[in-house]
């Protein structure tokens, strides 16, 4: 709480050995221990997954799946920064490797959601949630070593015209 209280006073008595008050080795005001990390991660993951699921009932409404679906899919990609924590899961999202599955996934979850809740148009949303989901593959795919590669090469192996 000290922390807090310093980083808001702007207080300037330890220059040196001050730590900043979101750093992540920070002892205040948003540190959890591991178990409640794991506590936090597993609840946060099973609500999207629930989200998810649940959006299935409404499936023939493309609107309301599609922001059910959609906020369960950034419930189960969030949850993860309980795990890494926040600093660390952006640094990782917007790593050289994966910053264009990042962005394109980005993308499409506000694709989705302009395409429900703005234009109200139910072919555009389904379109939206498709290219959503595949881009929530190709993003998580991004964290196994070599498998967006292998799965690329896969892909030209099945749609190859050539015979």
């Amino acid at each position: 709480m000290w922390k807090l209280k310093e980083s808001m006073l702007g207080n300037d008595d330890e220059e040196g050995s001050r730590e900043g008050f979101l750093d992540e080795e920070a002892d205040g005001f948003f540190s959890l221990s591991p178990m409640q990390r794991i506590y936090a991660f597993a609840a946060f993951f099973v609500a999207g997954l629930a989200c998810m699921i649940l959006s299935l009932i409404v499936f023939a409404k493309p609107i309301k799946f599609s922001v059910l679906f959609t906020f369960g899919n950034l419930l189960a990609v969030g949850s993860t920064a309980f795990l890494l924590g926040p600093v660390q899961q952006m640094r990782m999202m917007f790593d050289s490797s994966r910053v264009y599955a990042t962005a394109i996934y980005l993308g499409c979850v506000v694709l989705a959601l302009i395409c429900a809740l703005w234009i109200h148009n139910k072919i555009l949303t389904i379109i939206a949630i498709i290219s959503e989901l595949c881009a929530l593959i190709w993003y998580s795919l991004s964290y196994i070593p070599f498998a967006r590669r292998m799965v690329s090469g896969l892909m030209m192996r099945l749609c190859d015209t050539e015979l």
